[in-house]
């Protein structure tokens, strides 16, 4: 099976895992770090065009979990953390990874580098960078990057 297959095949698995547990990540700290997740893997090659902005907020609002939170309070968070990366990457990218920390419960730290990947392959290629960001939040959040083939 081609790499590629096997992603698709794996973020498809991980999007079931995460509406299997739909009802155990409505805390604070999963939806914060959820939108963490999300603007760092969209500003992970350091930009984020309007495109890249507009899907992920599509994603956002039509992800099944995500449904358990006010949308406009989610696209607020979301665009809050862009702010920070697109204002200084680097110093965006420790408060980003510090809000991604908060939510070391283990299901639902798994459950926000699942919605990392599923986001960072929605447009067909999960790059190294968005791979890289998301490595980075499995260490923020002590979970093993291997267990999520990065």
């Amino acid at each position: 099976m081609a790499l590629w297959d096997r992603f698709k095949e794996s973020a498809a698995t991980m999007q079931t895992q995460l509406v299997a547990r739909k009802n155990d990540l409505k805390s604070g700290a999963f939806r914060d770090a959820s939108m963490a997740m999300c603007a760092l893997v969209a500003a992970a090659d350091g930009t984020v065009d309007p495109s890249e902005r507009r899907r992920v907020a599509q994603l956002i609002s039509g992800n099944e979990v995500l449904q358990n939170f006010d949308a406009m309070d989610l696209q607020r968070r979301f665009e809050d953390n862009l702010g920070k990366l697109t204002a200084d990457y680097d110093f965006g990218k420790v408060s980003v990874l510090q809000e991604i920390a908060k939510a070391k419960k283990k299901a639902e730290a798994r459950a926000v580098i699942q919605i990392g990947i599923v986001i960072g392959g929605a447009d067909g290629d999960f790059d190294k960078d968005e791979q890289g960001v998301v490595r980075e939040a499995c260490f923020a959040l002590d979970l093993p990057p291997h267990e999520f083939d990065l």
